[in-house]
Order: C-alpha cells, then structure tokens, then sequence
C-alpha cells in the first residue's frame, strides 16, 4: 500500500470555550475540547450503556480566529481534520505527550447547548479561509462562510 490516510471527522459540542493563544511569530491558534457520544445496549443485561469521549483540538490561522470567536461551551459543531501527536518536556523535566486533532475544516450546526442541528443556520469554514484585506475588526460581512 504506497499511500495512508489521517482523517478525522468529529460531530459533538464544545467542553470549553476556545482558548486563543499566538506563537512567538505572531502565528494565531486556539485549543478547545470536545465531546463525543456513543450508546449501545448491553447484550448480557439488555440496559442502555454510554459514553462519552473527549477530544483536545488545536485550530491554526485564520480559522483559529474564527473558531474563537464564534465557538462557545456547548456548541455543537463538526471538525474535520487529522490526528498530530507532539511531545514536550513539563516543568519538572518530565517527558510529555499528546494528540491531538489538528482542525482544518468547521461547521457549525446548531446553536449553544441543548439545542439541536436544525435550530441554527449551519456555517462553514476551513483553514484555506481568506484573512480580512487590512486587518481590524471582523464583521459578518467578513467571515467566509
């Protein structure tokens, strides 16, 4: 097999609101959790089981930027991207590791939490999004989705 494939796709809401940091070249990025569910029936005891699994996401550019100002707690949305794993050392030397899923694409599918996927307009945007012409502040006129 001469190709692979690292896709992710994750429809679920939002555990936190997105955090907005820059690296030192003033590159934008943000990270927020998000949580998926899964049911199922128990074959032995015939009861409803589930669960819930949690996501770390890292969004970059432009639709970092997006992504923090219109994503909140809550949230139902769907991303699109691929799983990265980084490595660092923490404060006391240790050695650390984690994936994550790197967004490259998003839609919002519902308002905030507890409302469902046709309640809202549905929005997209991707990470080859287009940045403001001369910066300040963005308006809707301005969000390519």
């Amino acid at each position: 097999m001469g190709k692979s494939v690292n896709k992710v796709i994750l429809v679920g809401r939002l555990g936190r609101d997105p955090e907005m940091k820059y690296t030192a070249t003033g590159t934008p990025f943000c990270r927020f959790s998000m949580a998926t569910d899964d049911s199922w029936t128990d074959k032995g005891s015939g009861e409803r089981q589930e669960r819930t699994e949690w996501h770390s996401i890292v969004v970059w550019d432009r639709l970092a930027e997006i992504c923090n100002q219109y994503l909140t707690k809550g949230r139902l949305v769907y991303i699109e991207g691929s799983l990265q794993t980084r490595e660092w050392d923490d404060q006391d030397g240790n050695k650390r590791k984690t994936t994550e899923v790197r967004a490259r694409d998003m839609v919002l599918l519902g308002g905030g939490a507890g409302e469902g996927a046709g309640s809202g307009p549905r929005r997209t945007a991707t990470a080859e999004a287009a940045p403001v012409a001369g910066g300040g502040t963005i308006t809707d006129d301005d969000i390519p989705f």
